[in-house]
């Protein structure tokens, strides 16, 4: 991956946590809802979109691909300090990064948000997102958190 792909994946992974935040949604159910065409589309924007604010891009995104609002909130009853939706962005575009198979990023994305680690990465009670990427990683390849 490039540079410039690098930026863009973590550009859309962070855009991806924004908007999943802003509609109460699992990132699984957002990424589907905009599904491969609508990624690679923001991918191919990214780099222009990155000018504007994560508001708006957020409000067009959801406007168009007609994201519902859920009830999947795991930041009212957060006791401690959650991560920003960059932090985030940025976890996910390295687990990217390292797990994808050259020419299927993009493929690796959606599968990684709508996998189990997901879920578990947006529990901002527990602490899973403060773990090294590696062993998410991992955890990710065997479908569960290891020990």
């Amino acid at each position: 991956m490039t540079a410039k792909e690098k930026n863009d994946f973590f550009y859309v992974c962070s855009l991806i946590e924004y908007i999943s935040r802003q509609t109460l949604n699992r990132r699984g159910i957002v990424v589907e809802a905009v599904g491969k065409k609508g990624i690679e589309k923001q991918l191919y924007d990214a780099e222009v979109n990155h000018c504007l604010s994560f508001e708006q891009v957020s409000d067009e995104v959801i406007e168009k691909y007609k994201i519902p609002y859920g009830d999947f909130d795991t930041i009212t009853d957060c006791k401690y300090t959650i991560p920003s939706f960059m932090d985030i962005g940025k976890l996910y575009s390295i687990m990217i990064e390292d797990s994808a198979k050259e020419g299927n990023e993009v493929e690796e994305l959606i599968k990684i948000f709508t996998s189990f680690i997901s879920d578990k990465i947006s529990d901002f009670q527990t602490g899973v997102y403060y773990q090294n990427p590696s062993y998410l990683e991992c955890s990710y390849q065997a479908g569960y958190l290891l020990d």
